[in-house]
């Protein structure tokens, strides 16, 4: 008789949860009460203990609330009490997305650098009770009118009682288990919000720091990505809850890597999430700008998320960081499953020699990994399946129910705890235990981390004036080099540079979904987007 062939269904260590589960902030008093002087936030050459920054956050929601009584706001369609919030990194950030929770609401993140359009749907959509900025900026909140700017809050606050809002205070009558909404590309041209509760975002926290434990030494954290993408939550709430300080970085430092890499050697950081490409950076700055001088050899263990890990990257990394002292671990996943679902630490070049491409490992604890054919059967072990995630890090799915078919029942478990399940629209298979990612189902793509579909991105090439066709394609996805290029034909009488298309776009899409804008013969281009699989 032959074997039971072995089935493409990874699950993860099983943790017991609270419940109910803890709220974010009330961890964070908690915190507080051990250990209330250790210093909490860096910002420039401001620094706030962790009693401090409580406090202020608890004088701020104090105000906030007055703001959201006094304009009689209510939750949004969803149940959902959201807070948009649209502020440069600083520690004022920090205490205000504080004092969002301690109101028993959520923030919603806007970038100031989005384009207005972008800005509109997500208020339209998302019935936000208010947003909070740090500037006037009447163009890029349109017809929006409920707008508080810090700095007026900031002077309402300052009389006010520094110790937490009583629950009785709190906002009532809707959803208050949700800690913050994320908006990413969606498959229709039009941005989706995922709704991510305060019990996910625990469990993705608690897998850490379980599994990555801040050692003795390690003082002070990095908070550098930003807030509109899901790594921002771990980058920041992780080490800011378990007392340990977080250095906000300023968004120009980000963008310069030799800046960048100075700040993580002055402050001896031991750790640090990027996407690939900003490791690719890194690692040439180290390489032709400060050879042989032992520079970030305090920082030992590297994660990289957002985006395929390119093997050679990898041993890139290795050649450099070459003591045996370094870890690069390789996460996967999506804003659905609050960032990462599986990870695979590589400790050594020699680990990864056969390899074409680095494993996405395992599942967290409490999730389960599950391939599946297009029946959703499990597929055997070794053969490629779609990737779907049930358990403890899906969120509630997205703003007003979009989407329904993303987050569908699990015929494969009777478990609560594991009834839904998330479709990635990623395909993978298992290899020795351990996951390996095998590209897409559909046309989305990872660009610097943020994910991005081409069809939303063909459609505002489409919409610009004069266009008459256009096709959006990914050269080298999921490469370092990748770009997106966009290839339109303009209508007879329009008289359209490749220029003029793209300072048009910048009104309708962010910074790292506007492509390269170029002008061939089209029917070729149709020809070739059919055989496209967007791998």
């Amino acid at each position: 008789m032959g074997s039971i062939p072995a089935l493409s269904i990874l699950r993860g260590e099983v943790y017991p949860f609270s419940s109910p589960p803890l709220l974010l902030h009330r961890l964070l008093e908690q915190t507080v009460g051990l250990s209330g002087q250790k210093e909490a936030l860096t910002f420039h050459s401001k620094t706030l203990s962790l009693k401090t920054l409580d406090a202020a956050a608890s004088r701020l929601a104090r105000a906030l609330l007055q703001h959201v009584h006094s304009a009689h706001r209510q939750a949004n369609q969803d149940g959902d009490f959201l807070v948009a919030v649209c502020m440069d990194p600083s520690d004022q950030l920090v205490v205000t997305l504080l004092a969002v929770w301690k109101i028993g609401a959520a923030y919603l993140p806007l970038d100031p650098s989005f384009p207005p359009a972008r800005v509109s749907h997500i208020l339209s959509e998302a019935e936000p009770m208010l947003v909070i900025a740090d500037k006037d900026d009447e163009e890029l909140f349109g017809s929006f009118r409920n707008i508080v700017q810090y700095e007026q809050l900031h002077q309402q606050a300052a009389n006010l009682s520094p110790e937490p809002v009583p629950e009785s205070q709190m906002l009532s009558g809707g959803n208050t288990s949700l800690a913050l909404v994320l908006y990413t590309s969606g498959s229709t041209g039009i941005p989706k919000g995922v709704r991510l509760p305060h019990q996910v975002v625990l469990n993705r926290l608690q897998w850490q720091w379980r599994e990555f434990p801040y050692g003795p030494e390690e003082h002070t954290c990095v908070f550098k990505t930003a807030l509109t993408f899901v790594d921002s939550v771990a980058e920041l709430w992780g080490p800011l809850l378990q007392g340990r300080k977080v250095l906000v970085v300023p968004r120009d430092v980000t963008k310069d890597p030799e800046r960048l890499l100075h700040v993580l050697e002055e402050q001896k950081v031991q750790r640090l999430v990027l996407v690939p490409s900003l490791l690719r950076s890194l690692l040439l700055v180290l390489r032709f700008e400060t050879p042989d001088k032992g520079l970030l050899s305090h920082l030992k263990t590297w994660v990289c998320s957002g985006e395929p890990l390119p093997t050679q990257l990898a041993h890139d990394f290795f050649a450099h960081f070459n003591s045996g002292d370094h870890v690069l671990c390789n996460f996967y996943g999506s804003t659905e499953v609050m960032g990462d679902v599986t990870y695979h630490v590589v400790r050594s070049a020699a680990e990864i020699k056969d390899n074409d491409k680095v494993p996405i490992g395992r599942p967290l604890h409490n999730t389960a990994i599950y391939l599946l054919d297009e029946n959703q059967h499990p597929v055997v072990s070794g053969e490629v399946g779609e990737l779907y995630v049930s358990g403890l890090n899906l969120t509630q799915g997205y703003v007003r129910g979009r989407d329904p078919e993303r987050f569908v029942p699990n015929p494969l478990t009777v478990d609560p705890e594991h009834s839904r399940l998330y479709r990635t629209g990623d395909f993978a298979r298992l290899v020795k235990g351990s996951l390996m990612y095998e590209g897409r189902t559909d046309s989305q793509v990872k660009v610097r981390g943020h994910r991005v579909d081409l069809s939303e991105v063909e459609q505002a090439v489409a919409a610009v004036p004069g266009v008459e066709k256009s096709v959006v394609l990914c050269y080298k996805p999921g490469e370092i080099e990748q770009v997106l290029l966009a290839y339109v034909t303009t209508h007879p009488s329009a008289c359209l540079t490749s220029q003029q298309v793209e300072t048009a776009l910048h009104n309708s899409l962010t910074t790292y979904m506007q492509p390269q804008v170029t002008f061939p013969q089209l029917h070729r281009l149709y020809s070739f987007k059919q055989e496209d699989n967007y791998e």
